[in-house]
């Protein structure tokens, strides 16, 4: 049976005194301590614990409420009472009721610096973790019966024939737009027919891709990121490592490779939906037959501007998975890191897939391909 707390006052010779306390300070066994250690007066040299038997948070505050109010010090007792003690005193810290005023200046300037510093981390994080792929690729070539086809076959379906009719519907319409906004801009020089030009040349070169890769990161992107967010936080991908399974070669390459071997079947696709679409509205609204508007646009569009959204679909399919599985690999802690981390995947993959297209336009017009 757990003996009650008590306390014994020693008076020392330079009128100072001691207050040993002995039994087990815990709740249920205080009893009318609190009240009697504030009825203690100063001075007191220390406060010794060396016999107290056992004791709890409650007991510990009690104690440390009495040691500073009393202005002395604890000795004695176990290193875990002391450790005990001291961890309760490092709580009794005061709080603020409104925050501490930043002033507007420093808090945009803290805000930038913050934002910089995620930035500079989360590159290096996607470079880490391309080389981590790039590894694995490597490991598949070296040990190629590691590979799952079978796996890379479904996400090309989830990727690709799935995502047909939705990138089918957005390129007829975006025909559609680029034809109607460029002919009434044109039919003021009277010359509607360069519209043709317009759609065939932007459509190949830019926007059937582009478009394309925005489509396939909000669709594909975020999808790779909650699904794999969604393994982290049940920790399947640990289950995984756990049973020797490598989550990188089970769960990050299948869905990188679907996406860079799906864009430039999909960017292709979309360019010719957009094609027929700007046809269809020169047809209807410039009285321009299908077989001239075809006869034109084999003889104003160069085949380099087929091959320029060809070269580029690729690289904007890696970085949207990279993107996608980085983003999910990092959840942690709880389920809304699984929506945070969602949003990022999607606007970090099409921020660089737009900076990635500036970098391509300035290269294939410097190398001759304007």
């Amino acid at each position: 049976m757990n003996k009650a707390a008590d306390l014994v006052e020693e008076s020392r010779d330079d009128g100072g005194k001691v207050i040993r306390l002995s039994g087990t300070w815990s709740i249920a066994c205080l009893n009318d301590m609190p009240n009697r250690l504030d009825a203690i007066s100063g001075p007191v040299a220390c406060i010794d614990v060396a016999d107290i038997d056992h004791m709890d948070t409650i007991g510990a505050w009690t104690i440390h409420r009495t040691v500073k109010r009393l202005e002395t010090e604890v000795s004695g007792g176990s290193t875990d009472c002391k450790r005990l003690i001291g961890a309760v005193g490092k709580i009794d810290e005061p709080v603020d009721i409104r925050p501490t005023y930043v002033s507007p200046f420093n808090r945009v300037l803290g805000q930038i610096g913050e934002a910089v510093i995620n930035s500079v981390n989360t590159l290096v994080g996607l470079l880490g973790f391309f080389g981590g792929v790039l590894v694995t690729v490597w490991g598949l070539i070296r040990h190629p019966s590691r590979f799952r086809i079978n796996a890379v076959v479904q996400r090309f379906e989830v990727v690709g024939v799935s995502a047909l009719g939705i990138i089918g519907l957005m390129s007829f319409l975006i025909g559609i737009v680029i034809a109607q906004q460029g002919a009434v801009q044109l039919r003021q020089f009277g010359m509607e027919m360069l519209t043709i030009n317009l759609v065939g040349r932007l459509t190949f070169r830019e926007l059937g891709v582009l478009m394309t890769a925005i489509m396939v990161a909000g669709r594909s992107g975020s999808a790779f990121a909650a699904q794999l967010g969604t393994m982290k936080l049940t920790e399947e991908v640990d289950a995984m490592r756990t049973i020797g399974v490598s989550p990188m070669e089970a769960l990050v390459l299948p869905r990188t490779l679907a996406v860079v071997v799906m864009m430039p079947l999909l960017g292709f696709y979309s360019s010719i939906i957009a094609i027929i679409g700007g046809g269809f509205l020169c047809a209807v609204s410039l009285d321009i037959p299908p077989i001239t508007f075809v006869q034109r646009l084999r003889e104003v569009v160069p085949i380099h501007d087929l091959w320029v959204g060809l070269i580029k679909a690729p690289v904007f399919g890696l970085i949207i998975g990279i993107s996608g599985c980085f983003q999910g690999m990092q959840v942690k802690a709880n389920a809304e890191e699984v929506g945070l981390r969602t949003t990022a995947a999607v606007v970090q993959a099409i921020f660089l897939v737009i900076v990635l297209d500036a970098f391509f336009a300035v290269f294939f017009t410097w190398v001759g391909w304007n």
